[in-house]
């Protein structure tokens, strides 16, 4: 397998990171509410087929700017930008929760410059009878819990890389909590039902079974309204970060959909 590659992206006059690895078609990957502060083992499982590039969205780990982003088109534009300085306008899009939900606006915005859309447990609807949970009402060691059945690979994935300054790991975490909460909070309604039905790609949606967060009818909420073809997958044993929980399980299926 090739090494990881970084490089970076100007957005809005910051740098976003860039990660790539492996072999193959090129896929992006945005990742959730954590970001990426490693290279994760979903990553590496499609890398064996696939080249993997995951551009940092901005305020997350790898990537500053997400204070110049006030409205839900700031943060379309902006990751319109850093998909095209990444190389990913045309191939298949990647997204967990947060990521799915900016991976959903491009591909709505943009229609024919994504070929197939993966979306795992996105936000972007809020139904008042069958609520989101609010990821920034929680307190810290409420994260894990809610987010992953397998609470101790969320901890490893959000453990300070040996790299990373121990003073500074936690501001960059709380950024990204800041950032996710910018463009969410608090009901993580963007109103993407108005734009869902300019997506017309195939798509896959992905939820873990036992998602605490975004629940599992939302998959038929945004299958509904997206013109292209819809596939509804449902992964046993995950909660709402699927990439953590069930890494093989997830890239075995989005490796299926993309062939």
């Amino acid at each position: 397998m090739t090494e990881l590659h970084a490089a970076a992206v100007r957005v809005n006059g910051h740098d976003c990171r860039v990660w790539s690895k492996g072999q193959g078609a090129p896929v992006g990957y945005l990742a959730g509410l954590a970001g990426l502060p490693k290279w994760p083992a979903f990553a590496d499982a499609l890398a064996l087929e696939r080249t993997v590039i995951a551009p940092s969205i901005p305020g997350f780990p790898g990537a500053d700017g997400h204070k110049a982003l006030d409205t839900t088109l700031d943060w379309i534009v902006a990751m319109r930008e850093l998909l095209n300085g990444a190389d990913l306008e045309g191939p298949p899009l990647i997204g967990v929760s947060i990521g799915a939900t900016l991976a959903a606006e491009v591909a709505a915005m943009w229609p024919h410059k994504v070929e197939k859309l993966v979306l795992v447990a996105p936000f972007g609807i809020y139904d008042a009878n069958e609520p989101t949970a609010n990821p920034w009402a929680q307190q810290g060691q409420e994260f894990a819990p809610l987010f992953c059945n397998d609470t101790a690979a969320y901890g490893d994935f959000l453990r300070r890389p040996n790299d990373a300054d121990p003073v500074e790991w936690p501001i960059v975490m709380n950024r990204a909590r800041e950032a996710s909460a910018r463009m969410m909070w608090p009901l993580g309604d963007t109103g993407i039902v108005k734009r869902l039905h300019r997506i017309l790609c195939p798509t896959l949606l992905i939820w873990g079974a036992d998602d605490r967060v975004v629940p599992k009818s939302y998959a038929r909420k945004f299958a509904d309204r997206i013109a292209g073809p819809t596939e509804i997958l449902e992964i046993p044993n995950a909660g709402h970060l699927v990439d953590i929980d069930q890494p093989a399980a997830l890239a075995e299926a989005v490796l299926k959909f993309l062939k």
